[in-house]
């Protein structure tokens, strides 16, 4: 599998995070491209891994057997018409991580079928503690799907959905997720130092309690649901926490949160499939 060439069309934050894990996890780094237009970024991006970096898009992808479609999803069209000839004739193996842009429109603009695998990854990839989902179109063979998922299982975990309409529901709970939890860190943070914390040691208090639910969550048997009830006594503090949270409709505005999330995502990938 390492003797695959993979080549990054978009050097961005999410491309060098997969990147570094792949070098981290002995993919050889001569077998690594990446094209960006940013002069910086590819300084920046070969100093971090030794990959060659372009500022081609066709010289980085001649050939690669693996394409990883790494760009802003606004400029992937203009990006795929640049290598969609070389694609063509090379019938590689594609990746996409640009959110809302559907396979299909990927594979029009490419005006070719090919093996294509959509795949929604989130940012605590960054730090190697990502979770990706990922969905294959029917010409992705069993060594296909083998090979994205080590690819994106060198930044964290891996699923994978049965249908592409699935991706648009991981985008609303994985994808935008982090930011839940992040407006949930800083409503925390933000009522201790108002009962007089620092704002140092609310952050630490928070962010540790954060990760270590989660670490619980994680290693548990348990649901979070029962995990909640273990450590809600009766007439505590806990309880009177999540009563007063349930009676101003906690579930109801999550809920409303995530739908909207969802939807934002059907629509991006009708606006970006017609851009």
């Amino acid at each position: 599998m390492t003797t695959d060439t993979i080549a990054f069309i978009g050097g961005g934050n999410m491309a060098s995070s997969i990147i570094g894990g792949l070098c981290a996890s002995g993919w050889p780094v001569n077998c690594i491209r990446v094209s960006d237009p940013s002069a910086s970024q590819r300084e920046k991006l070969h100093k971090l891994y030794q990959v060659p970096c372009f500022k081609s898009n066709l010289e980085c992808v001649t050939n690669a057997n693996i394409i990883v479609l790494a760009t802003k999803p606004q400029v992937l069209k203009q990006a795929i018409k640049s290598i969609r000839d070389s694609l063509s004739q090379t019938q590689p193996l594609v990746a996409s991580i640009a959110a809302g842009v559907t396979g299909p429109d990927i594979l029009k603009w490419i005006g070719s079928p090919l093996p294509l695998i959509r795949v929604m990854p989130n940012t605590p990839a960054l730090v190697n503690r990502g979770v990706s989902a990922m969905y294959a179109n029917d010409l992705c063979s069993s060594q296909h799907k083998e090979t994205v998922n080590h690819i994106m299982t060198a930044v964290g975990k891996t699923v994978w959905v049965n249908t592409e309409a699935d991706i648009d529901t991981v985008t609303g709970i994985s994808g935008s997720g982090p930011a839940y939890f992040f407006k949930l860190m800083e409503i925390m943070i933000e009522k201790a130092v108002q009962n007089g914390l620092t704002e140092d040691d609310a952050k630490t208090l928070v962010i540790e309690t954060a990760a270590g639910a989660a670490e619980l969550a994680n290693n548990s048997e348990q649901t979070p649901s029962i995990l909640r009830k273990q450590v809600t006594s009766p007439a505590g503090t806990t309880e009177a926490a999540l009563l007063s949270m349930e009676s101003s409709g906690i579930d109801q505005v999550v809920t409303k949160g995530i739908n909207a999330a969802i939807e934002r995502s059907r629509e991006l990938a009708i606006i970006l499939g017609e851009h």
